[in-house]
C-alpha cells in the first residue's frame, strides 16, 4: 500500500527541521524493531484495546498467582509438603498434561520475563505430586530452554544496550545470585518442606497483588 507524501518542495524551509526531528525517537525505535524482528505491531497510545487486553491479561494473572498461592499454603499448613498423590497418574494423558502446561507456563513466562519457577515448582508439587525441593531441583532443568530462548530473543532485538547501560547492577545481582545458591544448597537439607512451601505461596502472594496494583495504576492512568 503506498501513502501520499507531500513532497520536500512544498514544505516551507523554515518547518523542514522541525518537521525532519518531530518524534524522531519513536521513528528510531521503530526502525529497530523493524530491522529486528520479522513482524512489528505498532499502536497508538490513543488505542485502547491494547490496554483492555492488558488489563485482562493481568486479572487472569492475578486470578492464577492467588489460586496456586492459597493451594500452596493449604499444603504447608495441612496438607503433605513431603509430596502427595499426583493429580494424574500416568498414561499419555500425563504427558498431555505436562505439555499444556508447560506451553501455558512458556507463554505466561515470556510475557512477564521470567524464568517460570514461580509457576513450575506449583504445577510440579499440585500435579505430579513432587517433594517441593525435588520440584525445585527439575525447575531449574526445564526453565533452562525458557532462559535459552529468551535470551536469543533478546539479543535479537538488539536490547543489549540495556546490558550494558545497568552492568553494574548486573553484576552485583549476578555475584548475589551465585552466593544465594551454594546457601541455599546447604541448607536444602535443613529446611523443612513445609517452610519452603509456605514461603513460595507468601511470595506468589505477594507477586499478585504487585500485580493488582500495576492493573490498577493502569486503569486509573488512561480510564475506561
Amino acid at each position: 500500500m503506498t501513502r501520499s507524501i507531500l513532497d520536500e518542495a512544498h514544505i516551507h524551509p523554515a518547518i523542514r527541521d522541525k518537521v525532519a526531528s518531530h518524534h524522531a525517537d519513536i521513528v528510531r525505535e521503530v526502525q529497530a524493531a523493524v530491522a529486528a524482528h520479522d513482524v512489528v505491531v505498532v499502536g497508538m497510545a490513543q488505542n485502547p484495546f491494547p490496554r483492555k487486553a492488558r488489563r485482562l491479561l493481568d486479572r487472569v494473572i492475578f486470578v492464577l498467582l492467588v489460586i496456586l498461592a492459597c493451594v500452596l499454603l493449604a499444603e504447608a499448613w495441612g496438607g503433605n509438603p513431603d509430596g502427595g498423590a499426583p493429580l494424574i497418574a500416568g498414561g499419555a494423558l500425563r504427558w498431555t498434561a505436562g505439555l499444556a502446561a508447560g506451553l501455558v507456563i512458556g507463554v505466561v513466562a515470556a510475557l512477564l520475563g521470567v524464568a517460570g519457577g514461580e509457576l513450575l515448582v506449583p504445577t510440579l508439587v499440585l500435579l505430579y505430586g513432587l517433594d517441593v525441593k525435588l520440584a525445585g531441583s527439575l525447575s531449574l532443568a526445564i526453565s533452562l530452554p525458557t532462559l535459552i530462548v529468551g535470551f536469543t530473543r533478546y539479543r535479537e532485538s538488539a536490547a543489549f544496550a540495556a546490558l550494558k547501560r545497568e552492568r553494574g547492577l548486573l553484576a552485583w545481582m549476578a555475584s548475589g545470585s551465585i552466593v544465594g545458591t551454594a546457601i541455599g544448597g546447604f541448607l536444602l537439607g535443613v529446611v523443612p518442606a513445609s517452610w519452603l512451601l509456605a514461603a513460595l505461596g507468601v511470595i506468589l502472594l505477594v507477586s499478585a497483588i504487585k500485580v493488582f496494583q500495576h492493573a490498577g495504576r493502569g486503569s486509573a492512568a488512561h480510564g475506561p
